[in-house]
């Protein structure tokens, strides 16, 4: 008997609450690697208890867990968000956070990616509109090889040791 693959889900969101519950949502979902594109992480809400309680459940549920994360623009995490900066710490291991070069800090658009499996996308990352998708291994293993692309074009942008002055 063959085990029959997960029927692929699609749902869309236009408004910042929809898009709040959607990356609750593909957090939730079984995966090993959460790779995040986002022009400063604003709209993801790093420093709310909640998002914290989340990404650190998503942390300690293995140890072979792992968050990558591409911003443009490092401001925003390192003055306003200590809570995020305090699980970068602790998980130091498991996070790792890096600044896009300036050749790429034109791209517009924002992203999650969950393994090669599910992902979250906003075409223009100033709306809170896009999409999320579960079990579409075609064009989450595309989005996941675009994060690689962004990935060789930045360099280690926060790490624990951060101090604010």
């Amino acid at each position: 008997m063959t085990e029959e693959k997960p029927k692929t889900e699609y749902a869309r969101f236009d408004g910042e609450a929809d898009f709040q519950k959607a990356v609750e949502h593909l957090v939730e979902q079984p995966g090993r690697e959460l790779r995040i594109f986002d022009p400063d992480l604003s709209a993801l809400r790093v420093n709310s208890p909640a998002r914290i309680a989340l990404l650190e459940k998503f942390l300690r549920t293995s140890r072979t867990r792992k968050i990558y994360i591409v911003v443009h623009d490092t401001e925003h995490l390192s003055r306003y968000c200590p809570r995020m900066l305090a699980l970068l710490k602790l998980f130091t291991h498991a996070i790792q956070i890096n600044r896009s070069y300036e050749e790429i800090r034109n791209l517009q658009d924002a992203f999650l990616v969950l393994d090669a499996q599910h992902y979250l996308r906003r075409p223009v990352a100033g709306h809170f509109r896009g999409v999320i998708a579960l079990h579409d291994e075609t064009e989450a293993l595309a989005m996941r090889a675009r994060f690689q692309e962004i990935w060789a074009a930045s360099f280690p942008g926060v790490s624990s040791t951060t101090v604010g002055l």
